[in-house]
C-alpha cells in the first residue's frame, strides 16, 4: 500500500491528485469505517487511516474523510480549543487551502475568508507569495502552512507575510521541520527531482528548515510562540487523533509598533 501511494504522490502532478481526491474519498470513507481512529476535523472514525509520504510513506496518517495529515487535526484542535479562531469575526488569508480546512472555513459566515496560490485549483486569487497583490495590514489571520519550503526566496516571502498582517494579527506558518538540525539545509544547485525528494523528502521542496526558523521570523519582525501543543494532550489522544508528538506549531504575531 505505501509502495502504491508513493508511485501515485510522484506520478500525478499536485492539482490534479486534488480533483481526483474527491472521486475517492467516499469510497475510502466507507472501505476503512470503524471505531479505533477519530478525526476530530470532522468527528468521523475509522479502523485505520491511510499510508501518505513522497519518498518515505508514513503508515495511517491520512485521514480518508478530510484527507487532513496530522499537522492538519494538530491545528485544528489548537485553534478550537486554545483560541478565538472559530468564534470570532475575522478576516483570513490562507495559502494553497489545504482540502481538510476549505469548505468547512468558506462556510463560516463570519469569516472574510480569501484563499490564494499559483497552482491550487480551488485557491480564488493567483498570486506569488513573494509579490502578493494585497494592501499592507489587510488581514486579521494568515494561515501558510506547508508552503515556505516550496519557495526559493522565503526571506522575500516571510517580508509579505508581515506586510500584510494587520497590528496584533496573528499567523500559523508550519512548515516540515528537522527539529535535531541547528540550521536550515538548502541547496539551490540541486535541480533533479529524484535528488531534490532524496534530499528534502518531497521533489518540490528547496530546504529543511532547522531550529533557526523560529528566529529567522524573529528577524522579520513577528513575536513567534513555538507551540508544542501535543504537550497538552495525553499519549491515548495523541494515538486515537494520529498526532505526531512533539510536532511544534510556529503561531506568530504582528507587534502594534
Amino acid at each position: 500500500m505505501k509502495t502504491l501511494f508513493k508511485f501515485i504522490l510522484n506520478l500525478i502532478p499536485r492539482p490534479l491528485l486534488i480533483k481526483l481526491s474527491y472521486i475517492a474519498q467516499p469510497i475510502l470513507v466507507l472501505f476503512l469505517r470503524g471505531s479505533r481512529y477519530t478525526d476530530p476535523i470532522d468527528g468521523k472514525q475509522f479502523r485505520k487511516f491511510l499510508p501518505y509520504g513522497y519518498e518515505n510513506p508514513r503508515g495511517n496518517v491520512l485521514s480518508p474523510s478530510t484527507l487532513s495529515l496530522e499537522r492538519h487535526r494538530l491545528l485544528w484542535l489548537y485553534l478550537k480549543n486554545e483560541t478565538d479562531f472559530f468564534t470570532a469575526s475575522k478576516k483570513i488569508l490562507h495559502f494553497a487551502p489545504e482540502q481538510a480546512f476549505y469548505k468547512r472555513f468558506k462556510n463560516i459566515k463570519h469569516f472574510d475568508y480569501v484563499t490564494t496560490d499559483l497552482n491550487s485549483p480551488i485557491a480564488t486569487v493567483k498570486a506569488d507569495i513573494c509579490n502578493l497583490p494585497f494592501e499592507s495590514n489587510s488581514f486579521d489571520v494568515i494561515l501558510c502552512n506547508h508552503v515556505l519550503e516550496h519557495i526559493l526566496d522565503d526571506t522575500k516571502a516571510m517580508q509579505e507575510l508581515f506586510r500584510v498582517l494587520r497590528p496584533r494579527g496573528m499567523g500559523i506558518f508550519q512548515i516540515p521541520q528537522d527539529l535535531k538540525l541547528e540550521k536550515t539545509f538548502e541547496d539551490h544547485s540541486i535541480n533533479d527531482k529524484k535528488e531534490r525528494a532524496k534530499i528534502f523528502g518531497q521533489y518540490d521542496h528547496v530546504r529543511i528548515y532547522g531550529r533557526d526558523y523560529f528566529q529567522k521570523l524573529r528577524t522579520i519582525g513577528f513575536e513567534v510562540n513555538e507551540v508544542d501543543y501535543t504537550a497538552a494532550l495525553s499519549d491515548q489522544e495523541i494515538d486515537r487523533y494520529r498526532l505526531a508528538k512533539g510536532e511544534i506549531i510556529p503561531v506568530v504575531y504582528k507587534p502594534i509598533s
